[in-house]
């Protein structure tokens, strides 16, 4: 029977570890370009696993990671045995990044796209004063706090869970809206909402309280209005090993362990 995957493409951190499994790797098995491959593999941790979306994004092309990195909640388990085999037996997560486009206090437009989360955060000692909207309807008029992020499904286990967010499984439909250290309104611990919702956030106070937004690694300073949305034109895939897939690390995560 064919195999799905026959070219495979090998990126590392420049971790020692990662550059030394990639040594191994190469020595056993036949390298091509990330263009001309069937399958990237991904050596180092979820940074690695993000920075690799991030390159192919568009291409759809799949990601199957093997942790040499910190936590590698992305990834698999490392070993030179068996890749082939592994990778035709691997299971396939689809996601979808974030559409973020930010207005800085010149008018002028930034595009980024996310796949863990779009986040505002305050530039100095003072807190930020936002204004929330969603689907066009005002829904806080100020929000008095160190920031607000907007993370995805595959995004909820990392910043957002952090700060205070709820967990989301990976085929929920639905974005969590988190603040960061809210201070007004005081209750407010955020909102789960339908993942084809727009949501808009205006700064208040933007020259005196300057506010700085955050797609995934890309950030833009001194902005005055954001919108964030998914973007369903991109499938991103990654391939995790039977029994490990991103539906399951999710679940696990919720029961602490």
């Amino acid at each position: 029977m064919a195999r799905r995957f026959n070219k495979i493409a090998f990126v590392a951190s420049a971790a020692p570890d990662a550059q030394s499994a990639l040594e191994a790797l190469l020595r056993r098995y036949e390298h091509v370009a990330p263009e001309d491959a069937d399958v990237i593999v991904a050596l180092g941790g979820d940074g690695l696993m993000l920075q690799t979306l991030h390159a192919t994004m568009g291409a759809s092309k799949p990601i199957y990671g093997m942790n040499k990195g910190t936590v590698g909640f992305l990834m698999n388990e490392f070993r030179e045995d068996d890749l082939f085999e592994r990778l035709e037996s691997a299971e396939r997560s689809v996601v979808h990044p974030l559409l973020m486009v930010a207005w800085d206090i010149h008018g002028v437009a930034h595009t980024a796209r996310a796949i863990n989360e779009v986040a505002m955060f305050r530039q100095t000692y003072q807190a930020a004063k936002l204004r929330v909207s969603i689907d066009g309807r005002v829904r806080i008029t100020e929000l008095i706090a160190d920031g607000i992020l907007v993370a995805t499904p595959a995004g909820s286990t990392a910043y957002n869970l952090s700060v205070g967010g709820p967990i989301l499984p990976l085929n929920s439909p639905l974005l969590a809206l988190t603040p960061i250290s809210a201070f007004r309104p005081r209750r407010w611990r955020g909102a789960l909402l339908p993942d084809y919702a727009k949501i808009e956030i205006e700064v208040l106070e933007a020259e005196n309280r300057p506010v700085s937004a955050v797609a995934d690694h890309t950030e833009f300073r001194n902005v005055s209005r954001v919108h964030a949305s998914m973007d369903r034109s991109v499938d991103l895939v990654m391939l995790h090993d039977p029994g490990h897939s991103l539906d399951e690390r999710i679940l696990r995560e919720q029961f602490g362990y």
